[in-house]
């Protein structure tokens, strides 16, 4: 079905982009994902060709244009090429939004330049050794000294961990309050006690420098504190929704990119003198593939439109990210399957992927999450 998500200006900006990642990112994933982190240089190079903070106004850097399909496109180019490592998703989708709404003129005079040039890359810190998904369970706290916070604890699975400049914190600020008691504090690097631990070992994604980090009495100016104190929460559930929704349209990127792929290598690939996508067990699983990927593309769409129209709910955005995360994990085991031995070797495209997304139903909320956001919002 012909997308109708996109006007000109998103399908200019396509080639633009594509044209980027082709030269300035795929001669060095292999590199890459042996260092098991991105070159900085990447993150210049994105920043001086406009493609990180779209939504950030002019006169910070940024390309002043609030509109997240030219997000959607980033993202679906750079699962186009093949490159599973660079944070730019996490940069540009789930950080911005939170200095954008919550930063003070200051905060955006000093954090927002750096962010759109790629000289600061950015990185938000919720999960902790015994707190996933439950954002109510975290230990981390931060405690009023003056003009200060101490800020004490762990987080782990940190997206650009290592190379991250600006880590927005989510802590524990009043021990007694509940999901009340949580704020958000921007933590700067080399700030004294801030340490990080190893970039962690990973089946997947592995340029992408996901680490745990460590607070020690950190000492962190009131002045970087992210919104209201206390208000923690309420920011996270806000912003949750975006974050979702990028997962979502990466889940059916991908799902798209390897079944194409599938779908040549059955044209190709022989047994018993004619091409395996003869066979009528072959074709009915690509049938079924196809039309499951068509349907999840139509309803991701759909949800990207909403979310433009500032109309996207929790629920559907949860909805999105479970169905098209577990469709992404179903389709790519699927056709690694097609791909017989072949499937099982790195070098071919299907087995990277699935190494690479198998996450998607993890972070961001596992499914199980997702589905008792859902049954909740039906009254249950």
């Amino acid at each position: 079905m012909r997308r109708e998500l996109f006007e000109p200006e998103h399908e200019a900006f396509r080639e633009t982009v594509r044209t980027f990642v082709n030269k300035e990112l795929v001669p060095h994933v292999e590199e890459w994902e042996a260092a098991g982190v991105v070159s900085r240089d990447a993150w210049l190079a994105a920043g001086a060709q406009g493609l990180l903070g779209f939504a950030v106004d002019e006169r910070y850097g940024g390309g002043g244009v609030d509109d997240f399909r030219f997000n959607v496109v980033f993202d679906e180019e750079l699962v186009n090429a093949g490159v599973s490592g660079f944070g730019s998703p996490l940069h540009n989708d789930i950080v911005a939004p939170y200095l954008l709404a919550l930063a003070t003129e200051e905060q955006k005079q000093r954090w927002l330049p750096g962010f759109c040039s790629g000289e600061t890359i950015t990185a938000i810190a919720m999960t902790e050794p015994g707190a996933g998904s439950d954002l109510q369970g975290i230990r981390t706290s931060a405690v009023r000294d003056g003009d200060d916070f101490i800020l004490n604890g762990q987080k782990t699975f940190i997206t650009n961990g290592i190379l991250a400049d600006l880590v927005i914190v989510v802590a524990r600020t009043d021990p007694d309050a509940g999901h009340e008691g949580i704020s958000l504090l921007v933590v700067e690097r080399g700030m004294p006690g801030f340490e990080r631990g190893r970039n962690l070992d990973k089946i997947g994604l592995k340029s992408q420098d996901t680490a745990e980090l460590f607070f020690n009495d950190v000492r962190v100016p009131a002045t970087n504190l992210l919104g209201e104190e206390g208000q923690g929460f309420i920011y996270l559930m806000q912003n949750l929704p975006q974050e979702r929704l990028s997962i979502a349209v990466a889940s059916a990127a991908i799902a798209e990119k390897v079944l194409g792929a599938t779908k040549e290598y059955c044209k190709d690939r022989t047994a018993f003198g004619r091409p395996i996508g003869k066979f009528q067990h072959v074709r009915f699983e690509l049938a079924e593939m196809a039309t499951e990927v068509e349907i999840g593309r139509v309803f991701t769409d759909r949800c990207v439109q909403d979310h433009v129209r500032g109309e996207l709910d929790i629920e559907h955005a949860a909805m999105a990210k479970w169905w098209l995360s577990e469709l992404n994990k179903r389709v790519v085991d699927r056709c690694l399957q097609l791909h017989g031995g072949y499937g099982f070797m790195t070098e071919y495209p299907v087995a990277k992927a699935f190494l690479d997304s198998r996450v998607q139903t993890i972070y961001g909320g596992t499914t199980e999450i997702m589905k008792e956001i859902i049954g909740r919002s039906m009254g249950f």
